[in-house]
């Protein structure tokens, strides 16, 4: 495809310029710069554009065209003749022509003062609550509905959605879980050892990981790894109106998503969470081992300390966990507007939203399980 081409000469009339070839965006770019400089160079009272030898016109050319009206104007040309433009471009240049006059300056947002700017604030963060609220409900329905009528539930992708949450995630919740017990071992020894009680080091291991910070440790990597995934995914679909489409045929949006991604997320957390125990508690061994305590010693100090209801509160705080990161990373993608920029607001309000939320419910286990005695 060749570029367009303009040749220029003076008449009795003044300045003529021919143009030749097409005015899309790419010719247009090509032409500007000659056609800025002829016209800047030139001083005749008349210039006249023949756009006969012009077989192709867009939005761009016919801009060009306005633009080079708008600079022969300043440069002090009195006359502008368009001669020989055929029919299918002139409503073009006359759209041109009016975007180019029209006055956008009361589009221009106003600016708001403090008390309004709060207000504007304030009725943002109720709307997006009522609409977090709502989709809350949409979803424990669904989720009701499908575990009435399990057949209708999507296993194949539940199970696959389990093994990106859970098997993938193994590694970083291993690292952290024994990095964690292992430095909680040594901050913890160094005190224990003034009274001669080491040993006692297991006990502060074993309660702290399997009652709090085995929990919460896999459910903040969940926050940070799968909720910030279903919401990119999710907020991807919404974008390319992948859902809208589910909708037109019929499917439940919910059911066919988000319910899934529930399920496994909340099947896979209880057993990242006794992985994460397992691991920290190793963490936690090497330590007492390097004290020259023998490892059977750490195990029974453990076990001696540590009681079912330390296990089994652990477990039940990761069941609500996994229902959390899940419903969250799937709700604010589900709120995922249009921009380049949406999907990565999206996932950042889930994985902060997850931790705050995380935070939260574990508060108020903590002060419901020692007002229950556990």
């Amino acid at each position: 495809m060749s570029l367009p081409l303009f040749t220029a000469s003076k008449n009795t009339h003044g300045a003529l310029v021919t143009i030749a070839g097409r005015l899309d965006a790419k010719g247009t770019s090509s032409l500007w710069q000659s056609m800025d400089k002829k016209i800047s160079s030139s001083d005749t009272p008349d210039l006249t554009l023949d756009l006969q030898q012009v077989n192709y016109m867009d939005t761009a050319g016919a801009f060009f065209i306005c633009q080079i009206e708008t600079l022969a104007k300043n440069q002090g040309v009195k006359n502008i003749f368009i001669v020989n433009l055929k029919p299918e471009f002139s409503p073009l240049i006359d759209l041109a022509k009016q975007i180019q006059q029209k006055d956008f300056s009361d589009q221009k947002p106003q600016d708001l003062f403090f008390v309004e700017n709060q207000g504007k604030h304030l009725s943002d963060a109720l709307s997006e609550t009522k609409e977090f609220i709502t989709y809350t409900g949409e979803i424990t329905w669904s989720l009701i509905q499908s575990l009435l009528h399990p057949k209708t539930i999507r296993w194949a992708d539940t199970f696959l959605v389990a093994e990106r949450a859970g098997v993938d995630a193994l590694p970083i919740v291993a690292l952290i879980s024994f990095i964690v017990g292992l430095v909680m071992a040594f901050q913890a020894a160094i005190p224990m050892r003034m009274f001669g009680a080491e040993l006692y080091v297991a006990n502060l291991i074993g309660i702290a990981m399997i009652r709090e910070l085995g929990p919460l440790m896999t459910a903040i990597v969940l926050a940070g790894r799968s909720a910030s995934a279903f919401a990119a995914e999710i907020g991807t679909m919404r974008i390319n109106e992948e859902i809208d489409a589910l909708t037109v045929m019929g499917l439940d949006p919910i059911r066919f998503l988000i319910v899934p991604r529930i399920i496994a997320l909340t099947v896979i957390t209880p057993l990242l969470t006794i992985f994460s125990n397992l691991v920290g508690i190793l963490g936690g061994a090497l330590v007492i081992t390097s004290l020259g305590y023998p490892i059977i010693a750490y195990y029974n100090q453990i076990a001696s300390f540590v009681e079912w209801n330390d296990f089994a509160g652990g477990l039940l705080k990761c069941f609500v966990f996994g229902i959390l990161i899940a419903a969250t990373g799937c709700i604010r993608g589900y709120q995922t507007q249009s921009g380049p920029s949406a999907v990565g607001v999206s996932t950042t309000r889930a994985v902060v939203t997850g931790i705050v939320l995380i935070a939260v419910v574990d508060g108020i286990f903590s002060i419901v399980y020692y007002y229950l005695g556990i």
